[in-house]
């Protein structure tokens, strides 16, 4: 057993703050009036459809979770193949994210009401209600990442005899679990608000000619609750994993790293990730009080306030990196503290880059409202291009985070021996968790978005009045902007991890041929066991390298994985939509006096097409998700997984992007002609905006989003199973 430094503690305290926090900002909320007794019904009505299909879901992760945990024992005690813990770390890592995902919609669902009912009394109400309720999504992910991964480190290293390498390449596995269920919960949470988002708009909106969010859709009770439950539930889900991911990789890393530097400073590398997110579990608080605005701000000043917060909390975060690393006295504390901030800035410019792509404000997006003159197809044309061309920015600022972490935490440093490649690794680990360290307000950014846009809903079907209506719709408008922020910042966050993942399955593989007793020829031509050999020597020894066919093919099956995964998920939206659709008509024409306003519409109906969708249609993506890595391992061995991870990671990034800014700016830019823009609500450019809506619908709440889970399942799986792959290879 390793005496842990005095240190680390504040790692468990950071995350009992966290959650100490999350609590009182729930209580706050809770204790804000709802408002008349049509709002409280409204938001029951979402609370109820919320929770029925988080418990649908929820039964068809356990089952998937049963059979994968019944693989892994087998893999572990039956073929002895896998380290013993990894089915309870699998386990844990899922329940916990399942968790933070519950609890934010739990809060978002009770927050709506009461952010609306805040928005008749003043803008500035309405947000910090909003804000702070999105706030204990974020602080409860980040709170429960801390302490899964703190309680795990505390048992490993009191039972895990095996030295610090075995304990952090362990620990990586509860990542799997993570996500796993973020997947299903992405995806699934993705078909059914999208699936009742596109039914009520074509019905609703552009054959019906009725307002967004009109009592009298029967869809939109449905697409309410899809807000909840896809990008709140399912974003924080997909963001626990993340955070987990980049904090659990970077360590495994600095384990392998500075193993040659003595037991003492490996520990300090292992440590140093873990304290520098807690430590921004503390400024991320900061900067959540920070966030406020003034009566009749322009979008321009509601994002202003916004990135105040966020902007403080990653500026004292770097400053704080420095002070951590160099109080550890970890070697190169300089050069690795540059190394975050790369990380921190590639973030920001990401967030910034999103913002002007995504947000009506800007150029991108009101020319898109202005395609909408000339029709759908001009709109679906222009979103398209400009989509692609947004990517070329966060691919570009990624690409220059890689090398300047890699060379800062080596000291620029371009021999490629394994030293260097070692420390650099490291360097690029630690900068994802520099991106991720302010999640707690980073995250609350993003959850704000369904609860404003839920605010809207209900201001709208309660009929609050203009005032109250135009607050809501500049409060949703913001949410678009940061739901499109977040998106892109949790894409880029799974880039950086997942290059930290591919190196730490290297590690992973060395370990599954070490307990194997495996031996291999090292770059000088010499035998050497595996514990022995280096990153240099394992490349060499699986020919890891552009003229290997293995590499080239598996690189093009993890291209070909993201847009087979996007191409399902769309399909599935659509079918989904179909079915949403027909309902929808058949209710107009069937229930009499629903258009008058004096029949009341079957709200129930839809909330239940969605949810048997939803469920029905995640299962296959998500499960062939798991499958592609394992079959690719069993098949083209450790080279083709390196090449898969590859070519997931490239074409899977890029597409997320192009994804979830093109459908950001096509929402937006519907929102810009209702501002009056353009002819304003009811006009053809609004007609055709919409349309444009619809299609984006699925490009930024289900696939594109998705896609970042994807890079990441896919190098988790390929870690987890690293013993499977060794017995093949």
């Amino acid at each position: 057993m390793i005496n842990i430094p005095a240190v680390f503690w504040l790692v468990p305290v950071a995350s009992l703050v966290a959650l100490s926090m999350a609590w009182f900002f729930f209580r706050q909320m809770m204790a804000a009036d709802e408002g008349t007794p049509r709002m409280k019904e409204i938001a029951l009505y979402v609370r109820k459809g919320a929770m029925a299909y988080l418990k649908q879901q929820y039964k068809v992760v356990c089952i998937v979770f049963v059979v994968l945990c019944a693989l892994f024992a087998f893999m572990a005690y039956g073929l002895n193949v896998q380290n013993p813990w990894v089915p309870f770390a699998f386990l844990t890592g899922g329940f916990f994210s399942g968790l933070a995902g519950f609890f934010g919609m739990k809060t978002a669902t009770y927050a709506s009401a009461r952010t609306a009912n805040a928005a008749r009394e003043s803008l500035n109400a309405g947000l910090k209600i909003a804000f702070r309720s999105g706030a204990v999504m974020g602080l409860t992910v980040v709170g429960l990442g801390l302490l899964d991964i703190a309680i795990w480190f505390i048992v490993l290293n009191h039972f895990d005899a095996d030295g610090l390498i075995s304990i952090t390449t362990t620990m990586l596995t509860f990542g799997m679990g993570a996500s796993t269920q973020a997947l299903f919960a992405r995806v699934g949470g993705g078909i059914y608000t999208k699936a009742a988002d596109v039914g009520a708009d074509i019905v609703g909106k552009v054959e019906a000619d009725i307002p967004e969010d009109d009592p009298r859709n029967p869809a939109t009770i449905a697409d309410n609750v899809g807000d909840n439950v896809g990008d709140v539930a399912g974003m924080g889900a997909d963001l626990y994993e993340s955070y987990c991911g980049s904090v659990l990789s970077t360590a495994a890393l600095g384990a392998a790293a500075f193993g040659v530097a003595g037991l003492e400073i490996q520990l300090k590398a292992v440590i140093a990730p873990m304290l520098i997110a807690a430590v921004g579990v503390f400024l991320s608080l900061l900067g959540i009080f920070l966030v406020r605005t003034k009566e009749g701000a322009t979008m321009k000043d509601l994002l202003h306030s916004l990135s105040v917060g966020t902007n403080v909390s990653a500026i004292l975060i770097a400053v704080a990196s420095f002070a951590i690393l160099y109080l550890l006295g970890i070697e190169n504390w300089l050069g690795l503290s540059f190394s975050v901030i790369s990380g921190l800035a590639a973030g920001v410019i990401i967030g910034q880059a999103t913002e002007y792509y995504t947000s009506h404000s800007y150029k991108p997006t009101q020319k898109i409202s202005e395609a909408g003159q000339t029709g759908a197809a001009t709109v679906i044309i222009k979103g398209i291009g400009t989509g692609m061309i947004s990517t070329c920015i966060p691919v570009i600022t990624i690409g220059v985070a890689i090398m300047l972490s890699y060379l800062c935490a080596n000291g620029f440093d371009l021999s490629m021996s394994s030293e260097s490649l070692s420390h650099g690794l490291y360097g690029i680990g630690i900068a994802a968790v520099g991106m991720l360290s302010t999640l707690g307000i980073t995250l609350a950014t993003d959850a704000y978005g369904p609860i404003a846009d839920n605010a809207g809903g209900n201001a709208e079907m309660c009929g609050l009045g203009e005032e109250v209506r135009h607050r809501t719709d500049s409060l949703d408008a913001l949410g678009n902007t940061t739901a499109a922020t977040g998106k892109g910042f949790a894409i880029g966050s799974a880039a950086l991890t997942a290059l930290a993942l591919l190196a730490s399955y290297i590690e992973e593989i060395k370990i599954a041929m070490a307990r194997a007793g495996q031996t291999l020829t090292n770059v000088a031509g010499d035998v050497i066991s595996a514990s022995d050999a280096t990153i240099p020597d394992f490349m060499n020894y699986f020919q890891i390298n552009l003229m290997n066919p293995r590499v080239i093919v598996g690189a093009f099956i993890g291209a070909m994985a993201a847009f087979l995964f996007c191409g399902m998920t769309m399909e599935a939206v659509g079918r989904a939509a179909e079915k949403m659709v027909q309902e929808v008509r058949r209710q107009f024409r069937e229930i009499a006096g629903i258009l008058e306003g004096t029949g009341t519409p079957d709200y129930g109906r839809c909330v239940e097409i969605s949810t048997r969708a939803a469920q029905h249609e995640m299962i296959v993506p998500s499960i062939l998700a798991i499958l592609i890595p394992i079959i690719v391992g069993i098949v083209l061995g450790v080279a083709g997984v390196l090449g898969l991870l590859v070519g997931g990671l490239a074409g899977g990034f890029t597409l997320a992007v192009f994804m979830a800014n093109a459908g950001g700016a096509w929402d937006n830019a519907k929102k810009n002609i209702e501002e009056g823009n353009f002819g304003g609500k009811g006009s053809f450019a609004h007609k055709a905006c919409i349309v444009g809506d619809t299609v984006g619908d699925p490009f930024k709440d289900t696939s594109g989003p998705s896609l970042n889970i994807l890079i990441k399942l896919m190098s988790m799986v390929s870690i987890v199973m690293a013993g499977l792959t060794v017995a093949f290879s």
